[in-house]
């Protein structure tokens, strides 16, 4: 048996795996009271919101995906925004811009964790919704302590705070003040719009489903979305320093809402694994699985040299190809990119040697074709972008230090429901608060390109292309595995390595969660300032020297990080034939646990 830094869990009642310890019991809280899966989950998601601001807020996104116990069959919960109705090329272009910012309130699409959990509690919740809140108003109201990497990520923005967002100054700099680590920290706007929707669910009566649903109302076209767009008119500064209003309204607010899909899905040595369609980066997943298949050998095995190019190299490709096919308005289908042709053809081209190059395929004959500044990346020449404290996602750092950028919780009950979801978007950071609510916007439509026609071209009511990307596994016919990662684009390549030693290498949760990870940025990145690094290969330095001497000989750029440094993942199982559940979560960054019994 491998060195793990906690045991892997196991028992038959509930199990939680989350990214903050805080949120895993107050899930489990929701089953020791007879609640299910979905509940837990519900009520961990909404604490992660209080306890991991800088990760994730109200005004973020959701995707989850969903196996209920006596119609297991997977289904995606989309909870991911839309751009706004006012979002337009051509409007973007009346201000001088030629990129969606950063950060700011232009960078806002509709937020849609909140809706999304709601929607999931009222098809298959089943506590009423003052007890599922209870815990985040609790800790918003009364306090919780503090992270670390809070407090350092609000002194890092203090002075933008302080001298442009003052509404965030007013919520998080309290008598002008950071506050620091392990302090109690309140948030009692936030507490008080959760009452406010416990009071609009009460008021509709014992029924659980008919609570979540007027919680629902409440959230949409109620106070919340009132204060939305009283705030919209208000002039912020953005990531490029211009000083304009939002976007994004009530109306938006008022039409959207969260949506119930079918997964993508890929048969895989002799289980199902399902991620969200195209909007999302989780095909990319199922293309690596596939390609490495092809492959063959050693390229299925993260511990050796030849796997961790194989894996490598195909990440590259399939990452090349979310830059072409991915996105809402992909003319592509999943099945296009799973084809085995198609994925015959793309293993073909991983080589002996690393490839610095992007290079997307043609699945159907169609040509790809990539954004202007993606084309000017590959050109060398500049994209007149650059990076501020606000920008882009806040990322596992190569020294060592784990800032977390996501969040996601995991759960499996007694019964057999389980879920993946990562919830984000939404982080102290990435909008000015609005301050009758407690939160601030989330800026996810810094995915979209202004570039015309593309997949993922902006356009009103279209989602951005996420980064966020849960994972379910199946094994005939029921849920076995839910699993997933923060870490912006890096999310699905470190899934894929657990993934690889758990259900190939026979690794159990702890171990293939605890063992050395890596990853590549050879491709644009999906965050401001969009930049990429060619050829680089990011390893823990607990990799042996003479692999890695190995991998630059191949041509790898290959750059050392802390030995326990990439990946923050959570998983919880089910064996359907025994009812054992088991659950592991992430060591890195002294923050994530699992729970259960």
């Amino acid at each position: 048996m491998r060195f793990t830094t906690r045991p892997t869990l196991e028992g038959t009642f509930g199990m939680v795996s989350s990214t903050h310890w805080i949120a895993s019991q107050s899930a489990q809280r929701m089953l020791e009271l007879g609640g299910n899966a979905f509940d837990a989950a519900a009520a961990g998601g909404f604490v992660l919101h209080v306890v991991e601001p800088h990760l994730n807020g109200p005004g973020g996104d959701l995707p989850a995906i969903v196996s209920v116990a006596g119609y297991p069959a997977p289904r995606v919960l989309c909870g991911q925004g839309p751009a706004p109705a006012g979002a337009t090329p051509e409007a973007f272009a009346a201000m001088g811009l030629d990129h969606v910012p950063g950060s700011g309130p232009l960078a806002a699409a509709v937020p849609g964790a909140v809706d999304a959990w709601l929607l999931l509690l009222r098809d298959h919740g089943s506590l009423p919704l003052a007890t599922v809140l209870e815990p985040a108003i609790g800790y918003a109201r009364a306090g919780h302590p503090l992270l670390p990497r809070v407090a350092a990520t609000i002194e890092l923005v203090r002075d933008l705070f302080e001298d442009h967002w003052t509404t965030s100054a007013d919520l998080w700099l309290r008598n002008g003040t950071a506050p620091r680590a392990g302090e109690l920290f309140t948030n009692p706007r936030y507490a008080a719009v959760l009452e406010r929707l416990v009071e609009a669910a009460t008021a509709a009566g014992a029924d659980v489903g008919a609570q979540a649903q007027a919680a629902r109302d409440e959230w949409r076209t109620g106070f919340v979305a009132e204060t939305v767009d009283a705030f919209r008119s208000s002039e912020w500064r953005h990531s490029g320093g211009q000083t304009l209003p939002g976007q994004l309204s009530g109306a938006d607010l008022a039409a959207y809402t969260a949506t119930w899909e079918a997964p993508a899905v890929l048969d895989w040595h002799g289980v199902q694994i399902a991620k969200t369609g195209l909007w999302g980066q989780g095909p990319a997943l199922l293309q690596v699985l596939a390609m490495l298949d092809v492959l063959g050998g050693d390229s299925l095995d993260p511990d050796s040299v030849d796997g961790i190019h194989a894996i490598a190299e195909s990440w590259k490709l399939a990452m090349a190809d979310r830059e072409a096919w991915f996105g809402d308005r992909s003319p592509l289908a999943v099945e296009d990119l799973l084809a085995p042709d198609y994925v015959s053809e793309r293993a073909g081209l991983v080589g002996d040697r690393a490839d610095a190059g992007v290079r997307p395929g043609s699945p159907g004959g169609r040509e790809p074709r990539l954004a202007e500044h993606v084309r000017r990346l590959l050109a060398g020449r500049s994209t007149g972008r650059s990076a501020d404290v606000t920008t882009g996602e806040p990322t596992v750092q190569r020294d060592g230090t784990t800032q977390g950028d996501t969040c996601h919780i995991d759960v499996v009950d007694r019964w057999g429901n389980m879920i993946s979801a990562t919830p984000s978007g939404g982080w102290l950071q990435s909008s000015p608060t609005i301050p009758d609510l407690g939160f601030c916007l989330g800026s996810r439509s810094q995915m979209f390109w202004l570039d015309e026609g593309l997949p993922a071209s902006l356009a009103p009511g279209a989602r951005p292309r996420t980064t966020l990307t849960p994972t379910l596994v199946m094994r005939d016919g029921q849920p076995v595995l839910a699993c997933g990662s923060p870490g912006g684009d890096q999310q699905d390549q470190w899934q894929s390595l657990f993934l690889l030693r758990h259900l190939v290498g026979g690794l159990t949760l702890q171990e293939a969660i605890d063992a050395p990870m890596f990853h590549t940025t050879s491709f644009p990145g999906s965050f401001h300032p969009r930049e990429m690094e060619p050829g680089v290969l990011v390893v823990e330095d607990r990799v042996a020297p003479d692999a890695l001497d190995t991998l630059r000989a191949r041509g790898h750029r290959v750059e050392l990080s802390g030995p326990w440094s990439l990946g923050r993942m959570c998983a919880v199982t089910r064996d359907p034939a025994t009812g054992i559940l088991a659950a592991g979560a992430n060591p890195r960054g002294m923050q994530g646990y699992a729970v259960g019994r």
